[in-house]
């Protein structure tokens, strides 16, 4: 006899692309998310195990909802619409004990006509793209920011040596390299400071700017010793910020044999290599905060 049981589980509509165009003056403002809205609770239960869809708020209302809420909240940041989102359905469905609530922010700069930003035309920026999540789990909610697609480089200033070797080891020691990384960075925010109020935009900006100034100015000696260092950097500037998770691939760059055409290549022509790559991960704590484990569930690393 093999018996089953229903474990972890939640359902919703996923990558809603919910474009949001404010016209209230001839100069115009978009804001450009992907949502995703997952519900949880153990009322859903019947639904996966008896197809007993009474208490299943079906995913084309979670999307309807999604688009509706741009109109009659706007969105002021991802973080505060994902946080009505999350509010309103909990609160309208008692059987909703919690859920997920995912963004992904889109920028657009506008078009410089005669050297002067256009009114309501606008190009793709394309330094990372912005993440937002709410998570309602066990009584709680938990806010957190992020990026990724953060894609740097740079040229010099960055080593690796040191490491042990074996038989299977065949890569040089490197005293100057280059170091690129594609940034996930995820930081969550302490519960006190969302409650107080948090300019989630400035907040943005600002963490972004603080963790590309600390990649180019730290002298690396790994991209492990770099991602503590940008988190830190991170943590220092902003005490909203109890932790910052990253995930950050290596992409190598290996300098090009141009030997047999009789040339030198002093660190000048690379070959960027997509895969295999190093994958680092890694969290950054401001000491002395409670742990929030339930932040983090179901939120990929890496994306």
């Amino acid at each position: 006899m093999v018996s089953v049981s229903l474990g972890a589980n939640k359902y919703g509509k996923a990558e809603n692309r919910v474009v949001r165009i404010y016209r209230d003056t001839p100069r115009h403002e978009i804001v450009d998310l992907s949502v995703t809205s997952q519900l949880r609770g153990a009322a859903l239960a019947s639904s996966f195990l008896e197809g007993d869809n009474a208490m299943i708020v079906a995913t084309d209302t979670q999307k309807n909802t999604a688009f509706a809420f741009a109109k009659e909240h706007g969105i002021p940041s991802p973080e505060e619409y994902l946080l009505k989102l999350g509010d309103h359905f909990v609160s309208a469905f008692d059987w909703i004990e919690g859920g997920l609530w995912q963004a992904e922010q889109y920028e657009w700069e506008r078009i410089l006509v005669d050297g002067v930003p256009h009114d309501h035309s606008f190009v793709r920026r394309g330094q990372g793209t912005r993440l937002a999540t709410v998570q309602k789990i066990d009584g709680a909610t938990h806010v957190t920011g992020g990026v990724k697609d953060l894609t740097v480089l740079k040229s010099t200033g960055s080593e690796f040596s040191g490491f042990p070797r074996d038989r299977y080891t065949t890569l040089p020691e490197a005293t100057d390299r280059i170091m690129a990384t594609s940034v996930t960075g995820r930081w969550r925010f302490l519960p006190d400071a969302v409650d107080a109020g948090i300019d989630f935009n400035r907040l943005y900006t600002e963490v972004v700017g603080v963790l590309l100034s600390t990649f180019a100015t730290v002298h690396s000696l790994a991209l492990q010793q770099t991602l503590f260092a940008m988190g830190k950097a991170a943590i220092e500037a902003h005490p909203e910020i109890a932790e910052v998770r990253f995930a950050m691939p290596n992409k190598h760059h290996f300098a090009y044999d141009l030997a047999p055409f009789g040339l030198e290549n002093p660190n000048e022509v690379f070959y960027a290599a997509d895969r295999p790559y190093g994958l680092i991960e890694g969290t950054v704590v401001r000491d002395g905060v409670d742990a929030a484990p339930g932040a983090w569930v179901d939120l990929p690393a890496f994306v």
